[in-house]
């Protein structure tokens, strides 16, 4: 048996029909033929898991990729902008080789190397990446700034911060830079490390809702594709594993809400947070659809549950509202209106008014109850909108409009 599968003839001389006599040293006999039963060569398909695994590191690796060029643009700016005004005036284009200094004299003259390269090949396509500086990696750039640390000090709070935060960095960059496979675990501590280090070199979100919502890199470069969508969940459970009621209720100045009886609210954050919430100035209208009417009866059927069981699930979510209501120095700032038309959506407005808002919305499902329907989180404002027109393109304004309809046209509760 040869090595690729080929079934060789015997080499006894004897054999009827052996014409080895005539055959040159080191050729294969004729007789040779491929094995009917062995396939020749590797298996070179995928199947679905190899595909699922490919994508799901490509993915990771994607979003790490952004981070750490967002940081070392950010961090390669700094360095310009706080070394060129010392070296530029006595050594010129050289100031990235004089502020290297002896001790960074290796790298630095590898990096003037490789420029000249690029440049021969035709690798330099922006004119701004022409200099030194736009070939250092993150620790060069890092031993510049630890060389020069009493430069930078009085812009920067703690040099131990931003230490930390790049010592972090760099497994995620060793990982990517190599095309090896990156752990989710690793993927967020850098995701974590990137955003503390973009906010201590003074280039943080400068969205008012980050503190609620944070603005991911990724969203913040292709947020057009998606309008003002930030998230999409399969269902509630899914949404409050990665967004807790706490985070999208606590800290509301302003909290606008229609459903049917408002069960992400009133049974996920506590009567007493409301209140506390109340008691600080957060303005507050809540709109249930009315248990006594024929749409509370018509969803039943829908959902193939006993006559009366929403009716009177939705009573008690108002009666636990109407309580925490009487407990307010001002009741007349939370506000508790019922409606008798087809229900269509329930959406939890956060400080709707401005552009740091924040919507979770779900769409009626014919047979799923609320706690099953896919969930929408939105953000307001056009900050990560990149159309022409931003109004246009996002869908917080269209539910916005929707609840201030609809409580038009509802009744309160006394």
């Amino acid at each position: 048996m040869g090595s690729g599968g080929l079934e060789l003839p015997s080499g006894d001389d004897g054999h009827e029909g052996n014409d080895s006599a005539d055959v040159p040293p080191g050729t294969v006999s004729s007789l040779a033929r491929p094995m009917e039963t062995h396939s020749i060569g590797p298996e070179l398909d995928w199947d679905a898991d190899a595909w699922h695994e490919v994508r799901t590191r490509a993915q990771r690796a994607g979003r790490a990729y952004i981070w750490l060029n967002l940081v070392e643009q950010r961090l390669r700016a700094v360095v310009a902008a706080v070394l060129r005004p010392i070296y530029e005036p006595v050594h010129g284009d050289d100031w990235v080789v004089a502020a290297a200094g002896p001790a960074g004299q290796e790298w630095v003259q590898r990096a003037v190397a490789v420029r000249e390269v690029s440049r021969r090949k035709g690798y330099l396509l922006d004119p701004a990446d022409d200099n030194v500086l736009s070939f250092l990696t993150l620790p060069q750039l890092r031993e510049l700034m630890v060389q020069h640390w009493p430069c930078f000090e009085p812009y920067v709070d703690e040099r131990r911060d931003v230490e930390l935060a790049l010592d972090e960095l760099e497994v995620t960059r060793n990982v990517v830079s190599r095309n090896r496979a990156l752990s989710e675990a690793v993927l967020g501590q850098a995701e974590r490390a990137s955003a503390r280090l973009l906010e201590i070199l003074g280039a943080g979100g400068d969205v008012p809702s980050a503190r609620r919502l944070p603005v991911d890199a990724v969203e913040d470069l292709v947020g057009d594709r998606y309008a003002d969508v930030v998230a999409v969940h399969s269902d509630r459970v899914r949404l409050l594993r990665r967004f807790p009621a706490e985070d999208i209720f606590g800290g509301a100045r302003r909290l606008d809400a229609i459903g049917i009886g408002l069960n992400l609210l009133v049974q996920n954050f506590s009567g007493r947070r409301l209140v506390r919430l109340a008691e600080a100035g957060c303005r507050v209208r809540l709109l249930f659809l009315n248990p006594a009417s024929g749409a509370v009866k018509r969803r039943e059927r829908e959902l193939g549950i006993k006559r009366g069981e929403l009716s009177r699930a939705v009573e008690m979510n108002i009666l636990h509202m109407r309580r925490v209501r009487a407990r307010l120095r001002d009741p007349g700032a939370f506000e508790i209106q019922v409606y008798d038309e087809t229900p269509r959506f329930t959406a939890y407005l956060v400080d709707g008014d401005g552009a740091d808002g924040v919507a979770v919305v779900q769409s009626y499902l014919r047979r799923a109850r609320g706690m099953e329907a896919p969930v929408l989180v939105l953000r307001n404002g056009s900050r990560v909108l990149k159309s022409g027109d931003a109004e246009e393109g996002g869908l917080f304004s269209t539910y916005r409009e929707e609840f201030e309809v609809a409580w038009a046209d509802s009744r309160p509760v006394s």
